[in-house]
């Protein structure tokens, strides 16, 4: 890979390690940024973007530390870099978040005997070539080079330098709700984002009121009931009793789900109990060690079954599109792989439902 020299007075020498990576874009999607970015802003006339990798580092590392490091970084197309012309824009993480990345990419530092780095992140320097004003003071300029909900964007390096800042823990909040009720604990779900529904405003209000702990919860005891019975963690709605006009009905919505299966059991070896569904598959030929004639292997004839499964991930690709899905595909291999002595995936499928937009 060939790199240009990068500029190291857009990354100031800092607690941080900088190191420059591979461009980030094809040749086609580079050009279809430029397409949507001049149609934003018509002063534009290049773009060109490429990874930044940034290391907090406990120490210094040793010169053959930094070789491997930096071999670990050296990934991506082998394509040369372009000239860093024009208005540059870095797309971090938010503060205060690790991205998927960075857990990965720190671990296998760790597992390469990078002991002293702590963590690893990853940026993207976007090189816009235009009237510099203009292109920075564009909100929509700036939505297509990021994602507001995992990432934020920066017109300057200098905004690095907090990349692996730690705050100190903030105290533990509560809830007046022994004193002042329910009003209190809607104020707060409303200020702090909790997004609890009626019923659950009052199941906490009678839990921990004068009827129940008899204690005020705290932000902390607030948020994990908020998350644990999340649609995404619980399924809540998915899952719950249904009361249809006066009338209370015998199955959940998941519930009607499986009833298939008790319906319809024949050609299906396990549901509901792993990982994943197994259903009845073929007889082939598997090239395995034969246990009876020493070190052979032999292709032996054995049933080969089909697991397949679903993933709801409604929650999380709402939040943020791509790494919810992402995870939910990640998701999907893990589960169907962990079934029984194991599986290789095959083939996917992916549904949408959505509501009338």
């Amino acid at each position: 890979i060939f790199f240009r020299s990068f500029d190291r007075s857009f990354f100031p020498a800092a607690a941080m390690l900088t190191k420059p990576g591979s461009p980030c874009l094809s040749a086609y999607r580079q050009q279809q940024l430029l397409l949507q970015l001049q149609q934003l802003e018509p002063s534009i006339t290049s773009v060109y973007a490429e990874y930044v990798h940034f290391a907090d580092v406990d120490g210094v590392l040793t010169p053959e530390e930094e070789a491997i490091l930096d071999r670990l970084l050296t990934y991506g197309p082998q394509t040369q870099s372009a000239a860093h012309t024009g208005t540059m824009l870095l797309v971090m993480p938010r503060q205060g978040t690790i991205s998927p990345w960075s857990s990965k990419a720190t671990d296998i530092a760790h597992n390469c005997t990078l002991h002293k780095i702590k963590r690893l992140e990853r940026g993207t320097a976007y090189w816009i070539a235009g009237e510099a004003k203009a292109i920075t003071t564009n909100a929509q300029v700036l939505q297509s080079l990021h994602d507001r909900m995992t990432q934020r964007v920066a017109f300057g390096s200098e905004a690095a330098n907090d990349m692996f800042f730690e705050g100190e823990p903030a105290e533990l909040r509560t809830v007046d709700v022994v004193g002042k009720g329910r009003a209190e604990l809607a104020a707060k779900n409303k200020e702090w984002g909790l997004a609890l529904a009626e019923e659950e405003l009052g199941y906490l209000v009678s839990s921990f009121g004068a009827d129940g702990l008899k204690r005020n919860p705290s932000d902390v005891e607030l948020m994990m009931f908020a998350q644990v019975n999340s649609e995404h963690c619980r399924h809540k709605i998915f899952n719950a009793s249904w009361e249809i006009d006066g009338q209370a009905k015998d199955l959940s919505l998941f519930q009607m789900i499986r009833n298939t299966y008790n319906l319809h059991k024949e050609g299906v070896l396990s549901a509901y109990k792993d990982n994943g569904a197994i259903l009845t598959g073929y007889p082939g030929g598997a090239f395995r060690p034969d246990a009876g004639a020493g070190h052979a292997y032999r292709t032996q004839q054995e049933p080969i079954h089909i697991v397949c499964k679903v993933e709801t991930h409604n929650h999380p690709t709402a939040v943020s599109p791509y790494p919810g899905a992402s995870t939910g595909s990640g998701g999907e291999i893990r589960d169907e792989g962990a079934c029984g002595t194991g599986s290789r995936p095959k083939a996917g499928c992916i549904g949408f439902t959505v509501s009338n937009l």
